[in-house]
C-alpha cells in the first residue's frame, strides 16, 4: 500500500516585518532543510483557523518574529498501515527538520498502480480469444513463444540508447 502523508509543521522565522515575507523566507528555509535528501517532499502554505471558524493566514507576526504554519507532503511506499506510513514521514521529515514541532494532518491512500495493470490485462484477456494468452501472462508465466522474445530483443536495444 502507498500513502500519501500531510505533515503540518511550526517553522519560526526572525526579522520579518509582512506575512509574506514571512510564508517566503519559511518556505525558503525548509527547503534548505530538506534538500538535497528530501528533494520529493512538496512544501505549501499551511491553513489555520480561529475557533470560530475564520480562515486565518499561515503566518503568525509578533515583535518582528513570525511562526509559520506549512504543510509538508510527502508519499510514503510499500507500507503495511497508515500509521506505519505516518510514522515514517515524521521520522524522515523530523531528522532534518530540528527544533521544529511537527504534526500529521492527514494520509491519503493511494491506488497501486500493480491495481490498475492487473485491471488492464483483465480488460485485454475479455477483449482476446480464450485460447491466447496476453503477453503480459506470458512474461509472468515465464513461459513464452519465439515472438515474444523477438519482442523483448527488440525493446532492449532502445533502452540502452536511451541509457546511452
Amino acid at each position: 500500500m502507498n500513502c500519501r502523508v500531510v505533515v503540518e509543521a511550526a517553522v519560526p522565522v526572525f526579522d520579518v516585518e509582512t506575512e509574506d515575507e514571512a510564508i517566503r523566507i519559511a518556505i525558503s528555509k525548509t527547503g534548505e532543510m530538506l534538500n538535497p535528501d528530501l528533494n520529493y517532499v512538496e512544501i505549501n502554505m499551511g491553513e489555520r483557523t480561529s475557533p470560530s471558524g475564520e480562515e486565518l493566514p499561515p503566518a503568525f507576526i509578533a515583535a518582528d518574529e513570525a511562526l509559520v504554519a506549512l504543510e509538508l507532503e510527502m508519499t510514503v511506499f510499500n507500507v503495511e498501515r497508515e500509521e506505519h506510513a505516518s510514522r515514517i514521514a515524521r521520522k524522515e521529515i523530523g531528522q532534518r527538520l530540528e527544533n521544529i514541532p511537527l504534526e500529521v494532518e492527514r494520509i491519503d491512500v493511494l491506488e497501486d498502480e500493480d491495481e490498475d495493470e492487473d485491471e488492464e490485462v483483465e480488460t485485454t484477456d475479455d477483449a482476446s480469444d480464450g485460447d491466447e494468452q496476453s503477453t503480459a501472462e506470458n512474461d509472468s508465466a515465464g513461459g513464452g513463444d519465439t515472438e515474444t522474445d523477438d519482442d523483448d530483443e527488440e525493446i532492449l536495444p532502445e533502452f540502452e540508447d536511451l541509457v546511452e
